[in-house]
């Protein structure tokens, strides 16, 4: 009985040291965060809470709903109350760090997919919601050339998109309509703008058209920077350039639906989606709303057209937004709706699903944080470390500003980040008192995830790939290619990861995946005559990857070095030989600094427990 209560004992203060703090979870640079620097998540979390209490927290009573009200009306008005939301919003997430630019980028995006429209058509009070959001941040006004992609290791500003686009103009293609044989006044009216040859013929083969080549145009500049042309921002930008050209306000003819239901952004989407070959419908994780994927592309290049120049963070965290998507991986969006954990920099994806989640369970929270939490658990190759990533964030986010998102975000995975704290702490505990070190516990629990990752991250590529797909790591370390002492210690820096892969039975052996194996493929063209070559690649990168990026996550670290202490070694010496042992968990510096801090607070909180009630 003694044995049972002193383990629960150090179980109880090893978890409470362990999540004393967001900063106690992970190595990534939180406080950083919270101004801006690197990464935007703070500022989303900060825009979607702040847009959150307005949908149920309405200012002047119900007709503030955001469903109802917040959207771009026909209105001759000086002020509506989406102006008040935005102006919320914006202020929120530029308090939590964004430039302005930057915070009009997010609380645009946020408030479209809580159920604003992009545009009014209102020919005097021409309110577009770019505009609008750009105004209230105080952002300057500039053209979609101010536009780049997100960073897939480089980044392509929107130059080759207007190149493409404006030498395309020059050369008359983009439409049959020569500006060149019309009589006077008929461009510039109602004869053309809002009859046959506008709405019929001119503006959607325009539409489309740029859209097009402009979308051709970023992803061959993408190919010619050596990596991916992955589809999302190519389309975006194609469709922006677009739409600083195409009459934005336009209707089109019967032919394309009844009057009212499709306009030129939608064509200007259509022109982006072919040209990247994105899906035809997208898909919100948790609500299964479905979306016109035309639509959603054409009515953001009329928002980034007004947005100002937002930067390259921003653009990545506009990739991060659009990862609610259940396609999110298809379409080429942000890293946060899995398979693989990402550093908890990118974690903006949730935000999106959550606001959708709260206005379809009429803000129940509790239903809201089942939801995410299910889509979690589908949706990545370690779901546990999904969670406790996501709760760390939102914990993070809450130190500057609470809402309805951070809460929901919090209680999905609450629950999920206890187990698995006391899961280790427990686990530690009996392997030290049957003789292990605390660095051979670690060493036990890297080796335990490293088996969870291959067993189901082989499921996932089977799959996504179509193919049966085992996957067994034969060694991970590092120096894939590098000799210097630091690398050689934080392995995340330079891996050297070989693997044994079954494809469909056929068996191959990948050695040295980063320092040797994806070069030779890329620049020797090796085994680029076997399908399943780039297969066994691209399996591989996605589970080092996952094992690569764990400092989001360090208690393999944290908890048993609080445990060792707590059954009498020294915390510093417990910390040193934690981070020794965990030898895939020590992927960047910072962890072993940090359990240090987590062992002496446990130290504290078990000696405080043990002290006789006064």
């Amino acid at each position: 009985m003694a044995d049972t209560h002193e383990k629960d004992k150090v179980i109880f203060a090893a978890t409470m040291a362990a999540t004393f703090e967001p900063e106690s979870m992970t190595n990534d640079k939180l406080e950083a965060a919270t101004k801006g620097h690197g990464a935007l998540v703070i500022p989303v979390f900060a825009a979607a809470n702040s847009l959150a209490e307005d949908i149920f927290c309405p200012i002047g009573g119900p007709e503030m709903a955001l469903m109802s009200r917040m959207t771009v009306v026909d209105a001759s008005a000086g002020e509506l109350p989406l102006d008040m939301v935005i102006d919320k919003a914006v202020k929120a997430a530029m308090r939590a760090g964004a430039i302005p630019e930057n915070a009009a980028l997010i609380t645009a995006a946020l408030s479209y997919f809580s159920g604003s429209c992009a545009r009014s058509g209102v020919p005097l009070g021409n309110r577009k919601l770019g505009a609008i959001a750009r105004m209230h941040a105080g952002a300057p006004r500039t053209s979609a050339i101010a536009l780049v992609t997100g960073k897939f290791t480089h980044r392509i500003p929107a130059f080759p998109a207007y190149l493409a686009v404006y030498e395309a103009l020059m050369d008359k293609k983009l439409t049959k309509v020569d500006g060149a044989m019309l009589p006077p006044f008929i461009a510039g009216g109602a004869v053309y703008g809002h009859s046959a040859l506008g709405e019929d013929f001119n503006i959607p083969e325009l539409a489309y058209n740029a859209a097009k080549v402009g979308t051709e145009a970023m992803m061959r500049s993408m190919e010619g920077a050596g990596i991916t042309p992955y589809a999302l921002w190519p389309a975006l930008i194609g469709a922006t350039v677009a739409m600083e050209i195409v009459h934005p306000d336009a209707l089109l003819g019967e032919e394309f639906g009844k009057f009212g239901k499709v306009d030129s952004a939608t064509l200007a989407g259509r022109g982006s989606r072919d040209a990247a070959k994105l899906p035809e419908k997208l898909h919100m994780r948790g609500t299964h709303e479905e979306f016109q994927t035309d639509k959603v592309i054409g009515d953001f290049g009329l928002i980034l057209k007004d947005i100002g120049g937002p930067s390259v963070i921003g653009s990545m965290a506009l990739s991060e937004i659009f990862a609610g998507f259940e396609e999110a991986a298809m379409i080429g969006a942000g890293f946060s709706g899995g398979p693989v954990n990402p550093p908890l920099g990118h974690l903006e994806g949730d935000c999106v699903p959550a606001m959708r989640l709260l206005l379809v369970n009429n803000g129940d929270i509790f239903a809201v944080a089942d939801a995410i939490r299910e889509y979690k658990e589908n949706s990545f190759i370690d779901p546990e470390m999904a969670l406790c990533g996501l709760n760390t964030i939102a914990r993070k986010a809450e130190q500057v500003t609470r809402g309805s998102i951070t809460k929901a975000c919090i209680l999905a995975s609450e629950g999920v980040r206890d187990r698995a704290i006391y899961r280790r702490a427990a686990h530690t505990y009996d392997l030290m008192k049957a003789g292990k070190s605390v660095g051979e516990a670690c060493r036990i629990l890297d080796e335990e995830r490293k088996a969870y990752v291959e067993q189901r991250g082989s499921q996932i590529l089977s799959g996504f790939t179509g193919k049966k797909i085992q996957l067994t790591f034969t060694s991970i370390k590092p120096h894939g290619r590098r000799t210097d002492k630091f690398t050689a210690k934080y392995w995340g820096f330079d891996a050297n990861a070989s693997y044994d892969i079954d494809i469909d039975g056929k068996k191959y052996h990948v050695e040295n995946l980063s320092g040797k194996e994806v070069p030779a493929f890329a620049l020797e063209g090796k085994n680029r005559d076997n399908p399943d070559w780039g297969t066994a690649l691209f399996a591989g990168a996605v589970l080092v990857q996952e094992l690569q990026y764990i400092g989001h996550t360090i208690i393999n670290v944290t908890v048993p070095a609080a445990v060792a202490t707590l059954l009498g070694t020294d915390p510093t010496k417990a910390a040193a030989d934690a981070e020794e042992g965990a030898y895939l968990t020590r992927a960047i510096p910072g962890a072993g600094e940090t359990a240090g801090k987590v062992a002496t607070l446990a130290r504290h909180v078990y000696d405080k427990i043990n002290q006789p009630f006064p």
